[in-house]
């Protein structure tokens, strides 16, 4: 078992194009999903490439580096409509493991029930792949392309999430169902941005579930019909929960998530209306 970790991206994307090696940066999810005679394996540790965490605003957007921690996710200053994404920070696993995981790591695993899937795609994100035969951006809706499986190749790194600038005064909000507070796999998750216009009506709305269907799913049906309504009137019907295909499992079966994905709109878009004010 060889463990490298290089300084530079262009040394990473050397070492992948010569040897067989797994990327990983905080290890919170790769370690516990291995029994132990698939720990044999060489790794890449990304986390101590120069440039790979922070965050900050390049040419007119938001960039967040692969490499930054839920922890520093959490604590920085952020506009509002990053609140949702803020909050499904300090709902991942404990404490340790929001100082080590990161954000591409959350993406990367493309786990159903990733915290951080939800409010990413309330912000539109993208996701920037680099490698040695250059650079890409994908949008984060067609990055993750079912359970496990995303559309970055053996010989890529995820460098960068990208997110447009939100409309002014817009909030977000993060609603997530659990067996119990901390340390749990989500049953649902729901994340939401509003924005209201000067007579407190739906200006802007981008609502998205997780843990409800294989990929996480914006509720486009619901957005456009969230236009021009009052927070507080708010109805889901069943059609706007159409892309969803929630499974029966151990946490809870399908009927059961689609109604807590139902309430969970309500919360998120009245939650962040209130906050408008």
């Amino acid at each position: 078992m060889r463990y490298l970790t290089p300084s530079t991206l262009d040394d990473a994307f050397n070492l992948l194009t010569t040897h067989d090696l797994t990327i990983v940066a905080g290890g919170t999810d790769f370690f516990p999903s291995r029994q132990r005679h698939e720990l044999c394996t060489n790794i890449l540790d990304v986390t101590r490439i120069a440039g790979l965490s922070g965050i900050g605003i390049t040419e007119n957007r938001w960039k967040i580096g692969a490499a930054t921690s839920w922890t520093d996710i959490a604590r920085a200053e952020l506009p509002a409509a990053f609140r949702g994404l803020q909050m499904a920070a300090l709902e991942v696993g404990s404490l340790q493991i929001q100082n080590s995981g990161t954000i591409a790591g959350n993406l990367c695993n493309a786990s159903p029930a990733a915290d951080g899937v939800p409010p990413l795609l309330t912000l539109e994100a993208s996701v920037e792949l680099g490698s040695a035969r250059g650079f890409r951006e994908v949008p984060l809706s067609d990055f993750i392309t079912g359970v496990r499986q995303t559309q970055r190749t053996s010989d890529e790194i995820v460098t960068a999430i990208y997110l447009p600038t939100p409309p002014d005064r817009a909030i977000g909000h993060f609603e997530k169902l659990g067996a119990r507070r901390y340390l749990v796999i989500s049953i649902t998750m729901t994340a939401a941005i509003i924005n209201l216009d000067a007579q407190g009506c739906i200006s802007h709305a981008r609502i998205a579930v997780g843990a409800a269907s294989a990929v996480a799913q914006r509720l486009k049906a619901l957005e456009t019909d969230l236009i021009g309504q009052n927070p507080e009137s708010v109805k889901i019907l069943p059609r706007h929960l159409a892309p969803l295909s929630p499974i029966d499992d151990i946490r809870g079966n399908a009927d059961f998530r689609l109604e807590a994905v139902a309430e969970q709109c309500l919360r998120a878009v009245k939650e962040a209306g209130q906050r408008h004010g």
